[in-house]
């Protein structure tokens, strides 16, 4: 697979994203990296990273507590418990997931909301035993 010239926007999104999902997460996904789905790779590098979290307008913080009410309403369980991990690097708290949980439960419904507890109570307990 040759080497793509990445212009600003991929350098800026790639720096936020290392900043909010860590090294280790984004190593993981670019080493299992293939030719068919680079493309999407780079697109969410530039749109989601750059052109979206890269935004001055609200805190990362607050992304992050939108990022994971929107993931949870689309029962996103995956997405939702990488960006639970995430919020320790965001600065959403166990209480801020909560609240966004709670909004789940009124504007997307109970059972997902549900669902996502369970998963937040699941990664949190995660998070914790690797803190040990």
């Amino acid at each position: 697979m040759s080497k793509p010239r990445h212009g600003d926007r991929y350098v800026e999104g790639m720096a936020t994203r290392r900043s909010v999902l860590g090294d280790a997460h984004v190593d993981r996904a670019e080493a299992a990296k293939t030719a068919f789905d680079t493309p999407f790779q780079e697109l969410i590098t530039e749109a989601a990273w750059s052109h979206v979290w890269s935004r001055p307008q609200i805190t990362r913080r607050e992304r992050s507590m939108i990022t994971i009410a929107l993931l949870a309403a689309l029962k996103q369980d995956e997405e939702v418990a990488m960006h639970i991990r995430a919020s320790v690097n965001t600065g959403a708290t166990r209480d801020d997931i909560r609240e966004a949980l709670l909004h789940v439960a009124i504007y997307a419904g109970v059972p997902a909301a549900n669902h996502a507890m369970k998963i937040a109570r699941k990664t949190f307990d995660e998070i914790d035993a690797q803190a040990g």
